[in-house]
């Protein structure tokens, strides 16, 4: 709320006509005058949707007769970088540098079952199935559920931090072990100044979100089919996991070899390159 107003508010400082008689025009000088302040597209986009939201307010709860100046086309395009992934090598260091065994457990749901770092904090001890070796994931982005797999060595991870786990009421799985908040569920800030703390000792950069997109890499590499990746992903689009067939992905060497094997084989034409000094 803070930031929203703050939005608005440097907008209506900045504007020179009445809020009623702002036009499209208006805000498309805004855009530029923020891109001469070197304003990131993403941060222009976070005023605009400030603005857009408070004239949607000015007409749905205030009845006033305008049209929203700040139309959905307006915003700036933001570069999308490929995922980031971690080597194996990489991942054995990092792993090294862990200490607490519920940290072990919590990256380990991330690395190994492709969890988001809001579903390790949200999870809970009747989402897991050790029968099935699976979990639920109730709730996750865009509101669905959906069931991901335990690898043995998540799940030796997960049942040495349960044997530890205080005995408690509480239903989320992973607690604060030290301070005024200990018992209570860890937060997703928690989390991710866990994995900070253990990536400044390994000396290898790791985020919550790389450890999930180092596994979408491995089972592509591994011959895992990219619909089942964006299942255990919960992709909502396919475009969105076949991103990770752009970055070091050996199944596209490997089927690309396997591929012109064959087609050197049908044509029945060997070339021979004598290369002489």
């Amino acid at each position: 709320m803070k930031n929203y107003l703050h939005r608005l508010h440097r907008f209506l400082v900045w504007i020179a006509v009445p809020v009623e008689s702002v036009t499209n025009q208006d805000v498309r000088r805004y855009i530029d005058f923020m891109l001469e302040k070197k304003l990131a597209p993403q941060t222009i986009n976070g005023h605009l949707i400030a603005i857009r939201g408070f004239y949607n307010y000015l007409k749905d709860e205030e009845a006033r007769s305008l049209v929203n100046p700040a139309v959905t086309g307006m915003a700036l395009r933001l570069p999308r970088p490929l995922p980031r992934h971690l080597r194996d090598g990489d991942v054995g260091v990092f792993f090294k540098a862990v200490k607490k065994r519920r940290d072990v457990a919590m990256f380990m749901l991330m690395l190994r079952c492709g969890l988001r770092v809001e579903e390790v904090a949200n999870l809970t001890l009747g989402a897991i199935d050790y029968r099935r070796n699976q979990i639920i994931v109730r709730s996750g982005k865009g509101a669905k559920d959906r069931v991901v797999y335990i690898s043995n060595d998540a799940a030796d991870a997960l049942a040495v931090y349960l044997r530890i786990r205080p005995p408690t009421q509480e239903q989320r799985v992973f607690l604060v072990e030290k301070g005024i908040h200990k018992g209570k569920p860890i937060s997703v800030r928690g989390i991710q100044k866990r994995i900070e703390y253990c990536s400044k000792l390994s000396g290898i950069p790791v985020s919550c979100h790389q450890l999930r997109h180092t596994m979408a890499t491995q089972l592509l590499n591994a011959d895992a089919d990219l619909v089942t990746i964006q299942e255990l992903l919960g992709h909502t689009r396919i475009k969105t996991t076949m991103r990770y067939c752009k970055l070091s992905n050996l199944k596209a060497q490997r089927d690309y070899y396997n591929a012109v094997t064959k087609v050197m084989e049908n044509s029945g034409i060997l070339y021979s390159w004598n290369v002489r000094c």
